[in-house]
């Protein structure tokens, strides 16, 4: 029973108890204090003459006091019934009435891509449709989450993704693609549905359970994606150990070329100095795309911001010369002597840390509120004495994979407590949570909702080549559309988009010594441009439209 239908019982059992219980007290009243019996079905018209202010008939007025009391509570019961009943029934009508369901097909779309279900990683991958200006078409199986998905803006039809029908109302033979985020069994379902209907379409899943994958396959997907796998090898790659660098993020884009991200370490030369000062560029030769400071992502930097201990570096450069960086930043490589990490969450992306930093030398401690393979201590990460008891306070970093971001949250305000100059790296399950985690006192934050999206861009626009997914800014390979014929300088593309371009690809030859006010971009040419999310976002919609 729904719950329209519980409370429609509800009122209609009180409305008939209030009328039994004042039939038989009025009924009894006029007998016994006004001295005037009379029948109860003349007391019931009585009753409902009140509660429906329709009038009281020849009975009024009444010589007793009590007789009048009884009446006027009788009206006030009356009142409140006749509330109580728009409440009931008169506003979820007009709610009904006013609001607008969601279709259950669609007309008038092509080379559009098919999502099915709504979860936030389809969230952030209807955003990055949204910022390409590319159509799409969400199919959702419930019914109210259709209905909110449809009074907010998106192009969404109501209907089980799973049936052959559905999908046609979605347009099927016009579709260029078909993205599944459901439960695992359900996206091998929907990718046989949709491969019976039209066999040549493209289908690429996101799958939880990284084994399932070759069932995928055998149903006919074309690419099946492990976001948090990715991101638990992101994470590991965060993590500070002797034969890893500290933020281990290194993306080739020349044979000799590639951006890097570097540590300013407490006690080095650059460390306290201005970008003004230590001059990077002039010195070192590379260039500086931007700076995290407190976990805030800043691009182009100010020459006069400070390069404090732990600011982190995002720059391009040949090798040769980033090795020089590294000199000058030389934590980057920390030589613990028994590298202790706890990691707390044994999930899928856990699984992947793990695997990951176990061909390392380091000392690995996994905690898991649940007793799983390699646990070592069983608990809830978010008491003091259970991280203690995981050697949270001698260990030399902490990577945090739990189940979601509110026990992230407090997980890391926690270890940060207790451990101070712990490095805390975090997995986000939603992007909003990356800043409070941040202001929690976590060390490197990535969002699971990100990563998915990036992923599933890039699998979908083949022609659009995604370098990276798992950090948090974009390295995206994009042809140079309206730029042909123009220079950089020109455009003024780093002040418009908040873009920086790092490499201009030629006829397969990559080019990073490039001029900005002379060098003319030519028809077949492509761009590597580094920058956020919104950044990237701008300059496509700017450019490579």
């Amino acid at each position: 029973m729904t719950m329209q239908s519980r409370r429609t019982v509800y009122y209609l059992t009180l409305v008939i108890v209030t009328t039994l219980v004042f039939t038989g007290a009025y009924n009894a009243g006029m007998a016994s204090w006004e001295n005037r019996p009379q029948s109860l079905y003349r007391s019931l018209e009585f009753v409902v003459q009140s509660f429906t202010t329709t009038g009281y008939g020849s009975d009024a007025p009444w010589q007793t006091p009590q007789m009048n009391v009884l009446v006027i509570l009788m009206q006030f019961a009356g009142i409140g019934l006749i509330l109580t009943a728009v409440d009931v029934f008169a506003v979820p009508w007009l709610r009904d009435v006013l609001t607008t369901a969601a279709p259950k097909t669609i007309s008038e779309v092509s080379d559009h891509i098919i999502v099915c279900e709504y979860t936030p990683r389809i969230e952030a991958f209807v955003t990055e449709l949204d910022a390409r200006d590319r159509g799409y078409v969400l199919i959702e199986s419930d019914e109210d989450t259709a209905k909110e998905l449809h009074e907010a803006g998106y192009q969404v039809i109501e209907g089980d993704p799973e049936s052959i029908e559905t999908l046609a109302n979605a347009q099927l033979g016009s579709a260029i693609a078909v993205v599944v985020d459901a439960a695992d069994d359900t996206s091998a379902s929907i990718a046989l549905s949709a491969r019976d209907a039209r066999p040549e379409v493209r289908v690429i899943t996101l799958i939880e359970d990284p084994d399932l994958a070759q069932y995928h396959r055998a149903a006919g997907v074309d690419a099946v994606l492990s976001p948090r796998q990715l991101l638990g090898e992101s994470l590991a790659a965060h993590v500070p150990t002797a034969v890893t660098t500290e933020i281990g993020d290194e993306i080739a884009i020349g044979e000799d070329f590639g951006l890097v991200k570097l540590t300013v370490a407490e006690g080095s030369e650059l460390c306290g100095a201005t970008f003004a000062e230590v001059g990077l560029r002039a010195r070192f030769g590379v260039k500086v795309i931007g700076a995290w400071f407190n976990g805030d992502f800043k691009t182009p930097i100010d020459l006069n911001d400070v390069l404090e201990a732990g600011t982190r570096l995002l720059v391009a450069g040949e090798l040769e010369q980033v090795e020089s960086l590294q000199d000058a930043t030389p934590s980057t490589v920390r030589a613990f002597t028994s590298h202790r990490i706890v990691l707390a969450g044994y999930g899928d992306s856990g699984k992947a840390v793990y695997n990951a930093l176990s061909r390392s030398e380091s000392q690995l401690t996994v905690l898991d509120i649940e007793e799983k393979e390699h646990t070592d201590v069983m608990g809830d990460a978010r008491e003091p004495a259970i991280l203690k008891e995981a050697g949270i306070v001698n260990a030399d970093a902490l990577v945090l994979t739990v189940a979601d971001d509110t026990t992230a949250i407090f997980t890391t305000l926690i270890a940060h407590e207790l451990n101070s100059d712990l490095p805390i790296i975090v997995r986000a399950s939603e992007e909003n949570d990356v800043e409070k985690l941040y202001r929690a006192g976590a060390s490197y934050v990535q969002s699971l909702t990100t990563v998915s999206g990036r992923m599933l861009a890039s699998t979908v626009f083949e022609d659009e080549e995604v370098l990276t997914y798992n950090t948090q800014i974009n390295v995206v390979r994009l042809s140079v559309g309206e730029l042909e014929g123009r220079t950089l300088a020109d455009e003024d593309v780093r002040t418009r988009t908040g873009c920086t371009v790092v490499a201009i690809v030629r006829n397969g030859e990559t080019i990073t010594d490039f001029d900005t006010a002379r060098f003319t971009f030519e028809t077949g040419d492509e761009v590597v441009i580094v920058g956020t999310d919104d950044a990237t976002t701008r300059f496509e919609q700017q450019y490579s439209t």
